[in-house]
């Protein structure tokens, strides 16, 4: 897929999730193979802009569709996601057990909740409904947990 046809896909979802034009949006490809990330975004809340990185290396293991619904979720989802990160900051001590779960929940949390809605969306008005497997090709067996539970004594 090119650098056109991403960008197209940008944009027909900034459109659809209401993105532009209350936001400015620029979208960057990241040609850096040290960066493990499939997508990412900065943000300047002040000023209503945000630039959404995707990793050029990781594009043709992955719907680009399903990375770019799921990063443009995140910015939905920022405002509350920066109201419970606060909360959990100011009500805990950094460092702690109870900071450290709370912190772990929310942003595992989060990320379930932005990934199922991009899921959601992009299964009624994607044009790639197929999705994404890698995370799971990355992770261990069923097997391979189960031989090393076997070996416990």
């Amino acid at each position: 897929m090119n650098e056109k046809e991403i960008k197209d896909i940008f944009d027909k979802w900034c459109k659809k999730l209401r993105i532009v034009p209350n936001w400015d949006v620029k979208l960057e490809l990241i040609d850096d193979k040290s960066w493990t990330k499939t997508g990412d975004f900065k943000i300047d809340c002040d000023d209503k802009k945000a630039v959404f990185m995707i990793n050029k290396n990781r594009i043709n293991d992955e719907n680009i569709e399903e990375i770019i619904v799921h990063e443009l979720f995140h910015l939905k989802m920022y405002p509350l996601d920066q109201v419970t990160e606060s909360l959990i900051t100011s009500s805990f001590t950094k460092g702690t057990k109870e900071y450290g779960f709370a912190y772990n929940e929310f942003f595992t949390a989060l990320e379930q909740t932005v990934e199922e809605l991009a899921k959601c969306y992009l299964l009624e008005f994607g044009d790639n409904k197929e999705l994404s497997f890698s995370r799971c090709k990355r992770q261990a067996s069923f097997e391979d947990l189960y031989s090393k539970l076997k070996n416990i004594e």
